[in-house]
């Protein structure tokens, strides 16, 4: 049996789930984030110490803008409720992604929340937003590439580990398992460098039904494989 103690998800489907409802997308996105609360709950009941979701990607912006606006809406609103959530259950939430395309207020949001639940020590719930992982790492390039020109390091200490410690997600172990819902079996530009070695589960179900019957699914799944990370 495999520990599953990282378990990384794709919240996809949530406009066609609200369309096969009759409703409108934004719907969909209000019932899907209501399914990660219920989920940050569950996955520590299971046992998972870390719970990182995929909520807004830097190719989302392409998005019709009124799609845009409401998801910028439901994120305000989001994270504003969650330091309640947050301390009640003793979550450590992190944000990732660039921040500076967000509006301010946003990013006090998200400033305020990661500060007063920095001390927690339950469940490490990452949100990813206006994050790819190209971008990320196109960071991190950058950063070592000026700490290099700044004769900070050489290049002989770039290392893997000094990579890893320039990504958003430094100090956290890589995810153990990559859940995608409703259908779609690719990983869209998320978490490459850190699903490198991740076991892959993707179901038919939109994340607004994901429940934990799904989640049981998928952690029993994820027990049964085996995993050699390139060894025999």
């Amino acid at each position: 049996m495999n520990t599953l103690r990282h378990l990384a998800v794709i919240l996809d489907g949530n406009g066609r789930w609200a369309k096969s409802k009759g409703l409108p997308r934004n719907a969909g996105h209000i019932q899907g984030a209501k399914v990660v609360e219920e989920m940050c709950e569950l996955v520590w009941k299971y046992n998972i110490e870390y719970f990182t979701v995929y909520a807004f990607s830097t190719e989302n912006w392409s998005r019709p803008e009124e799609e845009v606006s409401a998801l910028m809406k439901l994120l305000r609103e989001y994270m504003k409720n969650s330091i309640k959530r947050a301390m009640k259950n003793n979550m450590k939430v992190r944000v990732i992604g660039d921040r500076t395309k967000l509006a301010p207020d946003i990013v006090e949001s998200i400033e305020k929340l990661e500060a007063e639940t920095n001390d927690n020590t339950g469940l490490k719930f990452t949100i990813a937003i206006n994050y790819g992982s190209r971008d990320e790492i196109r960071r991190a390039v950058k950063q070592i590439a000026e700490e290099t020109a700044a004769g900070k390091i050489k290049p002989e200490d770039v290392t893997e580990e000094l990579i890893a410690s320039k990504l958003d997600t430094a100090g956290y172990p890589d995810p153990d398992l990559l859940l995608r819902t409703s259908g779609e079996q690719r990983i869209s530009n998320y978490l490459l460098w850190q699903c490198a070695y991740s076991e892959f589960y993707f179901t038919e179900v939109p994340w607004p039904a994901f429940n934990e019957a799904e989640l049981v699914k998928a952690i029993e799944a994820y027990s049964n494989r085996d995993r050699r990370y390139g060894k025999i």
